[in-house]
């Protein structure tokens, strides 16, 4: 099958706009007779449920927490980026464009990324008139910051909760729908499969969670706004509950899955402190506005830190390597993630880790304080010389900036991030890789679209911070309104889908198969014992650094460990109540497939880019050969999964469609 990306002709800046000037309509009366299945409502799934639902359409929305208010996105803390220029420091469309291309090196889909960073600017008047609280200056202007890999300030933000504010807002619009009846909202209701008519998405199987029913739904097209697959380590950012599961089905039912292996290694995490742990702590990128970065320069006093003999407050700064100010001036503590997370590994690997594990690095605000303390003392026309006056001030300042960040840091580490430098290592946070979608964000299979996270389109090998909201609402809000409708405007006519199909019953029969397979299977270990070996052959072998050996090895180690699961797995209890450890089991088994197609991936891919170092790609200097120009419009690998039956026996074939050899180049941010 040949990838048509649907990318408009003409220069990049008027795609988007003749793009909209030249699609199919679907006038008002005819939206009341269309059906629109979204599933997942974050802030693309939201956002999208709710503006497709003001247009006129009847949605049907899904999710499985209790509320829509509960969706990951609600975790974002640092902000989101938009191309307003409030700063007056030099940023345009064009700027964000550059620097979401360059800091995705070269991956991303050049059209859509402009599409984003053209409607960035609609995103935040949007939210400012639902009430979001974004932060003000003095004068009431809407406040703006930096964030890694950019020489502007653009990201706009509501304290460290950004995130949540944002997703009360689509859900305040999403509500009003339900309340007129043009949503229907699913709670606690699980997406397991989806149904193709005719070659076309017309509806979704799902689990009720609470009662355990297994329902049909049918629509004109289906909508999938589920997020990302960082829990295929197991350790990870993502709350417990986000999978794979959805995109998993879809891919399974026809959907390619592109560039699976990009994933985001956040930089600034509170580091692993032992086996017991079921999640990792994010510290919002903003943080690095602020903090600086370091490790002792010389190793016996690492060692007396990593003992308790020596405090991190003691070192002088001579004696203190801040090695992102000393690598990359230009950018300093500011660079992109990827690039932050490679240096702190690389300085933790050479054994100047700080904790007792050897794998975290300092994140000091004393130089913040005391500056802000100092320019609150002179304002104030106090004495800028008196070191309590000064401390107590630039607190004050630290404090309404980043308070509840700092008050999460204290209660899970049990250190005032005020009194002692913090400590944070990279994790896994976000995932660049997704469905495969084109232009419009519809997937290989007609009908069924991708939004937000879930798709692999806007961020390449690496996303900039503060560029995954934006890209949420920009689907939700702005993009996908238009593009389903083009679809959809052969629709009018078809009225509505019947759920009494052979299709919708042989899919029925492959999910109650499954789940009846998981409960009776009588097997002697948990799903999180499966869940945690796939994690660590992930992160030892395919996660930031990577070599032919180790991914050759993590194939073979997910396969048995795969044909293991579906011997060895027990799942207590029934499939027709409320079940957390079966609904649990059906998602590691898809992570189970997902890893396998994960590692392949970053088989076939011999340079180093993203957060991703291959080791057998460097030359003696240890540094990157270089990184690719550009996407060439597609560049993914894509596959697609022989699945007959049997779980166990899924086979990977399709392979390298799509997959490009392209010229690489020397990235600097010096």
């Amino acid at each position: 099958m040949a990838l048509d990306s649907k990318i408009p002709e003409g220069p990049i800046a008027d795609k988007w706009t003749n793009y909209k000037n030249n699609i199919n309509l679907v006038n008002p009366a005819n939206k009341r007779n269309i059906d629109v299945i979204v599933v997942g409502t974050g802030l693309a799934g939201g956002s999208a449920a709710a503006t497709l639902a003001e247009l006129g359409y009847n949605v049907k929305a899904f999710c499985f927490q209790d509320s829509p208010r509960r969706a990951h996105s609600i975790a974002a803390q640092g902000g989101i980026n938009a191309a307003k220029n409030y700063q007056g420091d030099g940023d345009s469309t064009y700027r964000l464009f550059y620097d979401t291309v360059k800091g995705g090196d070269y991956r991303s889909r050049e059209a859509n990324v402009y599409r984003l960073a053209e409607v960035s600017a609609n995103i935040i008047d949007q939210c400012v008139a639902q009430g979001v609280p974004f932060a003000r200056e003095y004068g009431g202007y809407l406040d703006n910051r930096s964030f890694g890999g950019v020489l502007v300030s653009r990201t706009f933000y509501a304290a460290g909760q950004t995130g949540q504010q944002l997703l009360l807002g689509a859900y305040s619009a999403m509500n009003r729908q339900i309340g007129r009846g043009k949503i229907k909202m699913y709670n606690r209701h699980e997406m397991l499969d989806v149904v193709i008519i005719d070659g076309k998405a017309r509806g979704i199987i799902t689990r009720n969670l609470i009662t355990g029913e297994i329902d049909r739904h049918s629509a004109h097209a289906v909508v999938l706004g589920t997020g990302g697959y960082g829990n295929v380590f197991f350790l990870s950012t993502n709350a417990m509950g986000s999978n794979v599961t959805a995109a998993w089905k879809a891919h399974k039912r026809g959907a390619y899955f592109a560039n699976p292996c990009y994933t985001q290694i956040h930089p600034t995490c509170i580091p692993v402190s032992g086996d017991h742990q079921s999640k990792l702590t994010l510290m919002s990128e903003s943080l690095r506005n602020d903090g600086r970065i370091w490790v002792p320069k010389r190793k016996e006093d690492v060692e007396a830190v990593r003992s308790g003999k020596l405090k991190p407050v003691d070192i002088p700064a001579e004696n203190r390597d801040y090695y992102l100010e000393r690598r990359y001036p230009a950018f300093g503590n500011l660079v992109p993630r990827d690039v932050a997370s490679r240096a702190a590994k690389e300085r933790c690997d050479a054994g100047f880790g700080v904790n007792a594990t050897g794998e975290a690095v300092f994140l000091d605000f004393a130089s913040a304080i005391e500056r802000y303390g100092k320019e609150q003392a002179t304002v104030r026309h106090l004495d800028a010389n008196d070191t309590a006056l000064v401390t107590k001030l630039g607190k004050e300042v630290v404090k309404n900036k980043y308070g509840n960040l700092f008050q999460m840091y204290e209660k899970i580490v049990d250190q005032n991030p005020y009194e002692t430098p913090m400590m944070i290592y990279p994790a896994v946070h976000y995932t660049m890789g997704g469905l495969w979608v084109d232009y419009n964000l519809m997937t290989t299979v007609p009908g069924l679209y991708c939004i937000g996270e879930a798709n692999f389109s806007d961020h390449g090998a690496n996303r900039l911070g503060a560029s995954a909201l934006m890209q949420g609402l920009a689907d939700g809000y702005f993009v996908l309104p238009y593009t389903i409708g083009d679809y959809l405007a052969n629709d009018i006519r078809t009225g509505e889908i019947s759920t009494d199909s052979k299709e919708f019953e042989q899919v029925e029969k492959d999910v109650r198969d499954r789940i009846d397979h998981l409960i009776n299977n009588n097997g002697k270990h948990t799903v999180d014992h499966f869940h945690k070996k796939l994690g660590k052959i992930m992160w030892n072998k395919v996660g930031m650094a990577r070599n032919v050996q180790g991914l050759t090895e993590a194939l073979q180690e997910i396969k048995e460990l795969r044909e293991e699961f579906w011997k060895d797995v027990r799942v207590p209890g029934t499939n027709d109540e409320f079940n957390d450890e079966l609904a649990k089991a059906g998602r590691v088994a898809d992570y189970l497939e997902l890893g396998e197609l994960f590692a392949k991936d970053a088989l076939h891919r011999e340079e180093s880019c993203g957060g991703h170092f291959r080791e057998d790609a460097v030359e003696e200097s240890g540094e990157q050969k270089g990184e690719a120009k550009r996407d060439d419009e597609n560049f993914a690998y894509v596959a697609a999964w022989e699945y007959k039956g049997d779980p166990s026996a899924a086979v990977l074939h399709k392979e390298d469609l799509e997959f490009k050899d392209i010229e690489l180049k020397q990235r600097s941010y010096k």
